[in-house]
């Protein structure tokens, strides 16, 4: 019985060599019959797109030119209205020094008349500082103006070409955290510095 099962088993196997060999034999090469290959693609990988930029807004604001410009006004402005003060304290000084020194010797309705002359210029002297000041801030305004209209043109420009959601301003410790490192975000301090100059 172990015999039998020997040769029949030596058959089985015979029998299967023979029949891959003729399969092998009798497909030709070059056979009409179209050859699939699989393309596999290999994907490269994109860098993430940048969803947002990021940058400090002051920062770039100081480097441009005209920011310069608008300060120096801003200054020279400043100087002509402290030097008027100046002038205006000197003028109340005086006056009230002399009002000191002949406080016993004047006569009642001198004496008033001083005294109102120096409350005169006490409050022209705050109503001027007061104004100076609202002068000064209406002048920064039209200064900035332009510059912060520029500015923001050029962020528009940036944010568009770079196909952004938005761009953040990182001053007065608005955003504390940005993960530049998921690539979603870039500082684009640097890039907007270079355009402005």
């Amino acid at each position: 019985m172990k015999k039998n099962i020997l040769i029949i088993f030596s058959f089985l196997a015979s029998a299967t060599l023979f029949a891959q060999e003729t399969t092998t034999e009798s497909t030709p090469a070059t056979a009409d019959v179209p050859v699939v290959v699989e393309k596999t693609q290999t994907k490269v990988e994109e860098a993430p797109r940048k969803t947002f930029g990021y940058l400090s807004y002051s920062t770039v604001m100081k480097a441009m030119p005209e920011y310069t410009q608008a300060q120096s006004s801003l200054e020279k402005l400043k100087l002509y209205y402290d030097q008027e003060m100046e002038r205006a304290e000197d003028e109340f000084s005086k006056k009230f020094a002399e009002y000191i020194d002949g406080y016993k010797s004047f006569p009642e309705n001198i004496m008033l008349k001083r005294q109102k002359e120096l409350q005169q210029l006490m409050e022209q002297s705050m109503a001027f500082k007061k104004e100076a000041q609202n002068l000064l801030t209406k002048s920064e305004k039209e200064l900035m103006e332009p510059v912060t209209a520029r500015l923001n043109e050029v962020l528009k420009t940036i944010g568009t070409e770079r196909n952004y959601n938005y761009i953040l301003n990182t001053d007065g410790n608005n955003y504390p955290f940005i993960n530049a490192t998921n690539g979603q975000g870039e500082d684009i301090t640097d890039a907007v510095i270079k355009l402005i100059k």
